[in-house]
């Protein structure tokens, strides 16, 4: 069977390249980096060269980079962190967030930290303006994403981090999804705080990265020994770091190229479902997007049939945040967006890769035909709302 993989904000596949410059530190370079001896000052050394190399890709110094072991942990790291510092206050976020800031703004407003979730507009941007209206003396942190996981929509970041740092406030911003696909630099981003991740960008699960600013005061979430700068105990995990690195290298160095042409085929996409498919709706597609994403809601069917109809064909994409996966509410961005729940709920995303086909685009436009109309011809609600089978 024919098999195209469309889920590339999920997670992409290692880099055979990343590969081969990890297995070294998986079975002959093994040492601790902790450790004085030979083995840990190779291990070190992998460590902190590879810690030069993910600092430089996004404008850092290499002190500014905690590793830890994803995104989720950067986040948490970053929102925890500054939280436990200051022992109490206010703290902005926006209504879109991953579900690693928005449950952990809520685990904190369960110890008694107040959280302002910021609306969105219809496309899925945050306003400025909403964020100054939001600022109090207490606020201690604004947590705002580079860019949405299950649209790609892209936040103003700059401007955003330019009224907090006007009012002396701490800014962080998860770029999970952003580095690698767009050019992410802390200093035009005028962030404090920065989350990445390696799996996002063909490197290995289980490893990310935290940029904090100097000067910036965090409690560690995980206490233990000394390592990160005292901010991450655990061994470091050399591999992972040397992956890293090295997926973040090539990302960058053939971002232009592979931003054209995955925007050609994604174009090719959405424009050909809304001439194949009636009443589709392209979440987000006013607004500047990554160019690999796309969000498309197909009115009164539902997302989880389309996707079983999608994967018995050979074709791989998901209904936004694999960490929402199985959950029966409506997408919490999508309904910030006003999305109305008979769109909501029929919503895939599609997230292309840089090895993405022209010949798999027609493949997947093909089967969504087939799976969109075959579903609607069962559909009661289709049917009671008076319109023609697509």
């Amino acid at each position: 069977m024919k098999r195209v993989y469309l889920d590339h904000n999920a997670t992409t596949p290692l880099d055979r390249r990343v590969f081969e410059v990890m297995k070294p530190y998986l079975v002959e370079h093994y040492g601790n980096a902790s450790s004085p001896h030979h083995y840990g000052r190779r291990a070190k050394q992998a460590l902190e060269e590879s810690r030069l190399t993910v600092a430089q890709a996004i404008g850092a110094r290499p002190e500014e980079i905690v590793f830890t072991g994803g995104g989720t942990e950067s986040d948490n790291l970053a929102l925890r962190g500054v939280a436990c510092a200051k022992g109490q206050g206010h703290i902005i976020t926006s209504s879109i967030e991953h579900h690693a800031v928005v449950r952990t703004c809520a685990a904190l407003q369960g110890k008694g930290f107040a959280v302002t979730y910021l609306p969105v507009d219809d496309q899925g941007r945050i306003d400025p303006d909403d964020l100054k209206r939001s600022i109090r003396k207490d606020t201690i942190l604004i947590s705002i994403m580079l860019a949405n996981n299950e649209t790609g929509v892209i936040e103003p970041i700059s401007k955003l981090s330019t009224i907090a740092r006007n009012h002396g406030i701490p800014f962080h911003c998860d770029a999970v999804q952003a580095v690698g696909k767009i050019g992410v630099d802390v200093n035009n981003l005028g962030v404090d705080l920065l989350s990445l991740s390696a799996h996002k960008l063909y490197g290995p699960k289980g490893m990310g990265a935290l940029f904090v600013k100097e000067g910036i005061r965090l409690a560690p979430v995980i206490t233990g020994g000394h390592h990160e700068r005292g901010l991450r105990a655990g061994t470091e995990n050399i591999a992972g770091a040397v992956g890293f690195a090295c997926a973040l290298s090539i990302a960058t160095g053939t971002m232009d190229t592979c931003h054209t042409t995955i925007s050609s085929l994604r174009s090719k996409l959405e424009s050909e479902v809304l001439q194949r498919i009636e009443h589709v709706t392209i979440h987000g597609s006013q607004a500047e997007r990554l160019p690999h994403c796309s969000s498309l809601g197909f009115a009164f069917v539902e997302a989880e049939s389309i996707l079983l109809h999608l994967d018995l064909r050979g074709v791989a994409a998901s209904s936004g945040s694999a960490c929402t996966t199985g959950e029966a509410e409506p997408s919490h961005v999508l309904t910030a967006m006003g999305v109305p729940p008979e769109i909501a709920q029929g919503t895939i995303r599609i997230s292309l890769g840089r090895d993405t086909r022209a010949e798999e685009i027609d493949f997947t436009l093909a089967v969504l035909e087939q799976a969109i109309g075959s579903l609607r011809s069962i559909s009661s609600r289709w049917q009671a709302s008076g319109r023609k089978v697509s």
